[in-house]
């Protein structure tokens, strides 16, 4: 039976949930105030069950990298990733008037249960001029702590609709012209101690280092996990990324996945081509993520997601 997970919630900015005096995750739904960084909720500080830190709060080398976050790097000309933007023939340029944001609209459920909290958000996309072009509905689920095993999981989905009058066009700095980058849609930025850590995937690929990540960039697979050696303690941690079945049904992903020098990894849904969403359309994603104690092999990591 799943372990009992305590909630706090300081309304209007944010919603902490504890295990035995350890902070698991904060989802802070009051976006940071710098534009340029595209405002957005983010979950920060995410720990495993023994309190070891498996995210990354605005490094030096992109301050725009906020722990776990939704975004989308090139969507219809604005960028709601924050940052320079990647554009063909000039690379990484400035383009503040191009950076949109994400606002949060209020929840439409918070509900604790002993060993389980569901969060059900409402959220709208907002381009850098004030238009809104989406209304997203956002749930996230923390549950399956699980002290024996050493673990817990998020479940994460998207429901994202069209409101502009016109298509809404995804892509990213490969669909741009950027080989190997992918990113967009949901993205971890790891702490720095786990740079260089091992990224592991199904049918025997990835490997360890940067080497693994970059047999899995741009891979189709329907799991992913990275395995990362802390500073200061001799400890591993490893996180499961994985999507649900139904994923199929909403067009291909692939996955971004750096191990060195920025351990990151993104579920993205237009790393080669670019996708279009008609007005009044919509798509939908549910993802997992397993939070782990230890280096998780392979049979660990099917026993985690034998449930989807």
């Amino acid at each position: 039976m799943s372990a009992p997970v305590t909630v706090t919630h300081t309304h209007g900015e944010k919603v902490v949930v504890r295990h035995g005096g350890v902070e698991l995750m904060t989802y802070v739904y009051r976006p940071d105030p710098e534009p340029f960084e595209s405002r957005k909720p983010y979950v920060h500080p995410l720990r495993t069950l023994s309190g070891r830190l498996m995210t990354g709060y605005r490094p030096n080398d992109h301050r725009w990298h906020k722990g776990l976050q939704m975004t989308a790097s090139h969507l219809s000309r604005q960028n709601f990733w924050g940052g320079n933007s990647y554009v063909h023939g000039q690379g990484y340029t400035a383009l503040p008037d191009r950076i949109g944001w994400m606002r949060h609209d209020g929840f439409d459920a918070l509900r604790v249960a002993e060993d389980r909290l569901t969060m059900r958000e409402r959220l709208t996309w907002i381009e850098n001029g004030g238009a809104e072009w989406a209304r997203e509905r956002r749930t996230l689920t923390v549950h399956s702590v699980e002290p024996a095993d050493g673990s817990w999981a998020l479940d994460w989905s998207i429901h994202l609709t069209n409101t502009r009058s016109e298509p809404l066009r995804f892509g990213s700095p490969t669909t741009a012209g950027r080989q190997a980058a992918g990113y967009t849609g949901l993205h971890w930025r790891g702490p720095r101690d786990l740079a260089g850590g091992d990224v592991v995937g199904p049918d025997g690929h990835g490997g360890a280092g940067e080497a693994g990540a970059a047999d899995m960039m741009g891979r189709a697979a329907p799991w992913l996990a990275f395995t990362g050696e802390h500073d200061g303690v001799d400890a591993h941690s490893t996180l499961v990324f994985a999507h649900a079945p139904e994923n199929a049904a909403a067009g291909p992903s692939h996955w971004f996945v750096r191990s060195e020098p920025t351990p990151s990894v993104a579920f993205s849904w237009a790393f080669f081509e670019e996708f279009t969403l008609p007005p009044g359309a919509a798509f939908s994603y549910r993802y997992r993520i397993v939070v782990a104690d230890g280096a998780l092999d392979r049979r660990r990591i099917g026993s985690h997601l034998r449930s989807w």
